[in-house]
């Protein structure tokens, strides 16, 4: 066939079944179309075929046969960015830019037709392009910007307030921007390797049942195949891993816990051969009783998930955990202060209710990935699309036994993780295959396999709250039950985070808390964005403007009495709340225009977080200063869409007084980059932002102690700007700098910093690095006749301290909304005799562009972190008050109280028809 992709003919070969999307990114090396969902609902592959958008996960290459094909890479001008491209860059619409390629050319299409779009228009165009990191919004503007020729630089215009400050502070463009608009960003599966061969992996039909024989002999004999292992060929390595619990084996091993449980692998030449090899494989299940629900899990004589003593996986703090013997019980965690009983027996007024939130899928575009090799002297490479290489390194070195510097975690652009991605996923089986194959062997998944390997954990949340007849909150008793599914994964470590701060943003002298972690026979569950705070306020805040109501009191003014003051104690030995609660609210009622008329058929509603970040943890970062006055930053937080490459840079050209352009910052790789805990808990900014701040410190004063020798002159009277080093009457450029150090053009300024605070009297071991705080308030409207919710506006205050770059911390707060919104009213994973219904994208809804409200994402900003710049984490806690704030609001409307999400239709007309 014939395909002239880009203006250029190719003649090519190419089976008759073939899809366009394998032609392209495989045959033609164009990269920029991404596999996602394989069912044309998600857009990441969209390209153009004589001018049309076309899905080309689904479309054979033998209908373009002669046709114009266009991919992201052809939109460049003559070498320069199209406008549509320049337009994602400067409107902050690049995130983890899994989408963007399809996204630029969805709005290239549109922008092609003769009239210029409207908002409307655009956001029905872009409802088939689905994108889980910005929020829509940006992509939305970039698109209406392009439309109309706009080409004002948006994203350099600078805060109003950014005091002495060059660079921290302003809208600067993402520095991988023009990587991800071009179709350059390599994700894992875009890597290649000589000799590499492709795995797919055989997953259990039943949610419980017990393994017999795995007869793989027709599989093997199968041509192109190179390996097919189960379970019980594992022998040579240490079989089982996980963060919390080492209960979670590689390959099933006698048992499969759940519907999609791995059970055998495939390795062949090719993705094609592996997947016809995987029918050839003979499995005998004898099928178990299964637990499915949280009330089935807890029932007495319940069917065990896990019959056997799971070892205790690499968390010194978790360690000495043990489950409840002879129950679904992995973990239990319980802290109380004060005396909540008999606080509640003098409460004025005492409330009690149960609230249920819902199994949740992740859903990052990039499905989960990793590519392994071994070399000839039996060191391990694997690059992963993982948010934590560090913590993989330590599993795959135990799981080995081989020393970590053996063992080599490369995380090149990763297609968003919200948590998914945390610790161990799918490199120990991908590392098995290499080492069983001896070539390099890539293990992808696909977006329906995603929804059977992690979610976030559902609960079930019950709270008794005491209030004083002034309104004062004097008592909270809370029992929470979490699903974590078949394996704990970092369940426990969630279960126990999120419970300690249950009381919210709210001081409370007695409490008593009191959560399990309950293993079921279901996807198991793991970290997801709020580490199940959301969980937790979904019931805290409902119950809030539950006793608003039964006080006479204003939600609003009901919080404010009761909300923790700058600088009060939360808990003993922790860190005393660093942030302005109270100003945050006062902005989101004041944006919401809280007091003002309502038109007829709407309802505001409002709801407030508080969560403390993973204690205690390391953070290490170096800097490197070249001869000719460039910048290297070498640190692991890894890049997925939040802009930690961006930010790490401007804090190192803040410190050293270069332009932002002239900083590198190298992706994660352990045998490189110095170790950082994790990407997660909202900690880069704080924590490896602080590291960076120090290294660039450290390069900075040994400029200053270099000039001040050469001058004869105290460091004090130096100063550092623009590149240089100036003094009252000189100016030495730092390459005239390095030359006075070295003695000769070569050599380098190394910097290192280093952020460990170490164990505390707080009572989870370690004080919280920071507190992440947020406040949420939503309008809805809703149709009476079908029970759907529509959020009409929403207003989000994060209390950041200092907005390193305000234009890509709004894109993470408009995303963390948006997801909020999809477990609010639509997102839900549902299981039905042990069986994911839902487990595909073709059924399991997620937020569209057109879903978005009008959004208004604001920040307080005091300076007041304890990171760079008075800077603290944020991203994870504008998700979650989206729920309360949206129900507060239908119940005001409807008078309803709604205790289980989503919000769905059919739920909401239920509850109202029940009413009636």
């Amino acid at each position: 066939m014939r395909l002239i992709v880009n203006g250029r003919v190719n003649d090519l070969h190419v089976p008759a079944h073939a899809l366009l999307l394998d032609v392209l990114r495989d045959q033609l090396d164009l990269k920029g179309a991404k596999r996602s969902c394989d069912a044309q609902v998600c857009g990441a592959c969209t390209v153009l075929v004589d001018g049309l958008a076309v899905s080309a996960c689904t479309y054979l290459a033998v209908e373009a046969d002669g046709r114009a094909v266009q991919t992201v890479e052809g939109l460049s001008e003559d070498g320069r960015l199209g406008r549509i491209q320049q337009a994602f860059i400067e409107r902050g619409a690049v995130q983890c830019g899994f989408c963007t390629s399809g996204m630029l050319l969805t709005a290239k299409a549109l922008l092609d037709e003769p009239t210029t779009p409207s908002r409307e228009e655009v956001l029905h165009y872009l409802r088939g392009s689905l994108c889980r990191c910005t929020g829509y919004r940006k992509i939305v503007e970039a698109v209406l910007a392009a439309a109309h020729g706009a080409t004002d630089d948006v994203a350099r215009a600078p805060e109003a307030d950014v005091r002495a400050l060059r660079v921290v502070g302003q809208k600067v463009p993402r520095i991988d921007g023009e990587e991800k608009v071009t179709g350059r960003a390599r994700y894992v599966t875009d890597l290649v390797a000589p000799g590499i061969a492709h795995a797919k992996v055989l997953r259990s039909p039943y949610p419980h049942a017990r393994i017999g024989r795995v007869d793989a002999t027709r599989a093997r004999a199968h041509p192109g195949v190179l390996a097919v292992i189960a379970g019980s060929d594992i022998t040579w390595c240490d079989p089982y891993f996980g963060p919390a619990f080492r209960d979670r084996p590689i390959l099933g091993i006698d048992v499969a816990r759940y519907e999609g449980d791995p059970v055998a692998a495939v390795v062949a030449v090719d993705e094609a051969t592996a997947a016809e090899a995987l029918e050839l494989i003979d499995v005998d299940y004898a099928p178990l009783s299964a637990v499915i629900t949280l009330d089935e899990a807890l029932a007495p004589g319940a069917p065990l998930v896990h019959t056997g003593q799971p070892l205790a996986g690499h968390f010194a703090d978790l360690s000495t955990l043990r489950p409840e013997a002879g129950t679904n019980v992995c973990h239990r965690f319980r802290y109380a202060r004060g005396h909540a009983d008999s606080a509640l027996a003098e409460a004025h007024v005492v409330l009690e209710d149960t609230f249920d939130f819902p199994r949740v899928q992740h859903y990052a575009m990039e499905p989960h990935a990793a590519l392994a090799a071994w070399d000839e002297t039996g060191g391990l490479t694997v690059w992963a699309s993982t948010q934590n290489p560090y913590s993989v390194r330590v599993e795959l070195a135990k799981m080995f036994a081989a020393p970590l510097s053996r063992i080599r975690i490369v995380v090149p652009h990763l297609g968003g993780g919200f948590g998914s991605k945390t610790y161990a996923k799918l490199e120990p089986l991908a590392a098995v295959l290499a080492r069983v194959a001896g070539r390099p062997v890539r293990l992808a998944a696909s977006a329906n396999e995603a929804f059977r390997t992690v979610r976030r954990c559902s609960s079930r949340v019950t709270l008794r709250v005491g209030f004083a007849r002034d309104g004062t909150l004097t008592a909270v008793d809370c029992r929470a039950d979490f699903d974590v599914g078949a394996y704990a994964d970092i369940g426990p470590r969630v279960i126990q985070k999120a419970t300690y701060t249950a009381t919210g943003p709210y001081r409370v002298a007695n409490i008593a808390l009191d959560a399990r972690a309950v293993y079921t026979n279901t996807t198991p569950g793991g970290a997801f964005r709020g580490f199940g705070v959301p969980q937790l306020a979904w019931a805290l805040e409902s119950l809030m403007d539950v006793a608003a109501d039964r006080l006479g009191r204003d939600p609003v003014d009901l919080r404010r009495k009761n909300l923790f003051a700058h600088g009060e104690e939360f808990a003993p030995g922790d860190t005393p709340i660093d942030g302005k609660l109270e100003e945050s609210l006062g902005r989101a009622v004041e944006s919401i225009r809280w007091t003002a008329p309502l038109a007829a058929g709407r309802a505001r509603g409002v709801a407030a977080m508080l969560k403390a970040s993973i204690a205690p943890s390391v953070s290490e970062a170096i800097v490197r200063l070249h001869a000719d006055g460039s910048v290297t930053v070498l640190a692991s937080t890894v890049e997925m869409g939040q802009g930690a490459r961006t930010m790490l840079a401007q804090i190192a050209a803040e410190v050293l007084a270069v332009p932002v352009a002239r900083v590198t910052v190298a992706t994660p790789d352990t045998a490189i980059t110095p170790y950082d805990q994790t990407t997660s808990s909202s900690r880069s900014t704080t924590m490896t932002g602080r590291a960076v701040m120090e290294a660039a410190e450290d390069v900075r004063d040994q400029l200053l102690r270099v000039v001040a020798a050469h001058l004869d002159a105290p460091a004090r009277d130096l100063a550092l700007d623009d590149g240089a080093v100036v003094g009252r009457e000189r100016r030495l450029p730092y390459p005239e700098v390095l030359a006075l150090r070295f003695g000769m053009s070569g050599g380098e300024l190394i910097g290192r910093g280093v952020v460990a605070p170490g164990r505390t009297s707080a009572p989870l071991g370690g004080s919280t690095p920071f507190w992440e705080m947020a406040v949420g308030a939503a309008e809805i409207s809703l149709d009476e006749e079908t029970g759907a919710v529509r959020v009409e506006r929403y207003v989000s205050v994060a209390d950041v301290g200092r907005a390193i770059n305000p234009l890509i911390l709004e894109g993470q707060d408009e995303g963390a909304v948006m997801q909020g919104l999809g477990h609010t009213l639509m997102e839900e994973m549902v299981y039905e005799d042990g069986h994911l219904l839902n487990g595909t994208l073709l059924i399991y809804r997620v937020p569209r562009a057109d879903d978005v409200p009008v959004l208004d994402c604001r920040f307080v900003e005091n300076a007041d972190g304890c990171g760079p710049f008075g800077a603290k984490g944020a991203g994870e806690g504008s998700l979650v008050p989206v729920s309360p704030a949206v129900a507060n609001a239908l119940t005001r409307l409807t008078g309803v109280r709604f205790h289980t999400l989503p919000l769905t239709p059919e739920r909401v007309w239920r509850a109202l028809r029940r009413q009636r």
